[in-house]
């Protein structure tokens, strides 16, 4: 029974550290670089008859070009509803219209937007730190209470504790990666 229930707490520790993985690579896929790529239109969403719906659902999104994303709804008259839904988005582009195509030129970044870019790259970096080692202290108080309750020998106690020190190890490797990847592709002109 007891070894169940550590091998399910090292299990856990290891789905969340994957889940917060997987919200820092989702986060910074939000976070623009010079180039234009159609996941970065993903996290918006118009008004469909009524539904809040993906644009990526009403239409067909495309790169024209290494700086221009190419819109093409599939109804004519959702042209305009998704067009204001891109410009009033956060990511401070101006798409223009020609008949039922929609393009969404990428500013080039400053060097002081690329700097701040940056920070805001480091800062997610950090935020998803802190949840990796908040999980790694979640998973070690469960492990001393078994302990405490008498539930393991301590030698499988350290052994486990070992064990979600080396997913928080890794982890947090895959972390900083990520965010040099980001900061690199940032600083790409």
């Amino acid at each position: 029974m007891a070894q169940q229930n550590m091998d399910d707490i090292k299990k856990q520790a290891a789905e969340k550290m994957t889940k917060s993985l997987e919200t820092l690579r989702h986060n910074l896929a939000k976070v623009r670089t010079g180039r234009a790529h159609v996941g970065l239109l993903d996290h918006l969403r118009v008004d469909y008859y009524g539904t809040p719906t993906p644009i990526n659902q009403v239409a067909n999104v495309t790169l024209v070009d290494a700086r221009t994303i190419g819109v093409q709804p599939y109804e004519k008259k959702m042209v305009q509803t998704v067009e204001r839904a891109i410009r009033d988005s956060d990511l401070g582009v101006n798409p223009a219209t020609s008949g039922d195509m929609i393009r969404v030129p990428m500013p080039s970044l400053t060097e002081e937007r690329r700097r701040e870019l940056t920070k805001i790259v480091r800062h997610e970096g950090e935020e998803a730190k802190v949840a990796v080692r908040n999980v790694r202290r979640d998973a070690n108080t469960h492990l001393k209470e078994m302990l405490k309750k008498h539930d393991v020998p301590e030698d499988e106690e350290k052994r486990a504790q070992d064990e979600v020190q080396k997913l928080t190890d890794k982890a947090v490797g895959d972390i900083d990666k990520m965010v040099a990847e980001k900061e690199k592709e940032l600083m790409a002109v």
